[in-house]
């Protein structure tokens, strides 16, 4: 993944909006995206799982500031061998960039406040919401096209995000609607990486992000009592500050490759880890409602998938 450039599919730096296929890269584009998909959604639940363990000793906004801390160092190496750190932002970068970190900064403590009081496979379960949401905002707003047989499969998906959340009844808490929260934050942060011009590297774009969280842990931590962290905890918070780092490389280079239609639905990879690390270390197992709701959601994203290639072989 650490590779020294990162391909971009983004538009001329002239103009915020989506990029323009090349019919001879759509597929190869489209498969690149979805690998790194999977490997940033991977790294991502690595990092809750380390998170989530950390934070049932240590204070939430000390883990996040150490932890961001760590970040932003291997981001600086990362940059370096990308040929440096470009720090520089171009007008029509700014404001993207700067809707992008707030939305950041948001879904990221939203998620962290519900990581630590819910089960790993339940809040991922509430996050698959997340593809759907995404491909829909695509539609929305770059005008890609989304027929009606998939615009019924996204209806689909979020009939099953209703199981999942399950709201009037007691399985509905507040923190399912901070999760809920949280998820729709991120759509409006992948929606700002897809506007960014080629000018302004993936390396860059995760190294800002990683510095605005760093700084919320240490503002909101004041209200916390700080200690030493252990070796133990240390060791927790390195792993995920790697994890992350990857993870955040990664979703930057993923927004900006292939469809969003299509590289979207192969975030429904992360329930999978989700499931056997929440099982594996916490003892966590999705009840039937989860379950459920979970496969309606993937079914849908799975139909998405199948809808775009057949589209595809019709010379769409």
């Amino acid at each position: 993944m650490l590779t020294p450039d990162l391909p971009s599919a983004s538009a001329p730096d002239t103009a915020l909006r989506p990029p323009v296929p090349d019919p001879g890269q759509g597929l190869a584009d489209n498969l690149r995206g979805a690998a790194l998909m999977t490997l940033s959604m991977a790294a991502f639940i690595c990092n809750d799982t380390l998170m989530k363990a950390v934070t049932q000793t240590l204070p939430l906004y000390e883990s996040v500031a150490i932890r961001g801390g760590m970040v932003l160092a291997l981001m600086v190496l990362v940059a370096q061998r990308q040929g440096g750190l470009r720090l520089r932002v171009s007008r029509t970068d700014l404001g993207p960039l700067v809707l992008r970190t707030f939305a950041d900064i948001a879904s990221t403590v939203l998620y962290l406040l519900a990581l630590r009081r819910m089960a790993l496979a339940d809040i991922a379960a509430i996050m698959q919401a997340l593809p759907l949401a995404v491909t829909l905002a695509a539609a929305l707003f770059f005008r890609e096209r989304l027929g009606w047989r998939r615009l019924m499969a996204i209806g689909i998906g979020f009939l099953g995000v209703l199981l999942i959340l399950r709201p009037g009844t007691g399985a509905f808490d507040r923190w399912s609607a901070v999760a809920l929260a949280s998820m729709l934050l991120i759509v409006v942060r992948d929606m700002a990486t897809r506007t960014f011009s080629t000018r302004l590297g993936s390396s860059s774009i995760a190294f800002y992000a990683a510095l605005a969280v760093m700084l919320t842990g240490f503002v909101l931590g004041g209200a916390e009592r700080w200690r030493m962290p252990s070796g133990a905890e240390f060791a927790l918070l390195a792993g995920a500050a790697l994890f992350l780092t990857v993870g955040y490389i990664t979703a930057v280079a993923t927004m900006r490759v292939g469809e969003i239609s299509f590289v979207a639905p192969f975030r429904y990879s992360s329930l999978v880890w989700a499931i056997a690390l929440g099982l594996a270390v916490f003892g966590d197992w999705p009840d039937r409602w989860t379950w459920a709701g979970s496969a309606l959601v993937v079914g849908a994203g799975v139909y998405t998938i199948l809808r775009e290639r057949q589209l595809r072989g019709r010379g769409r």
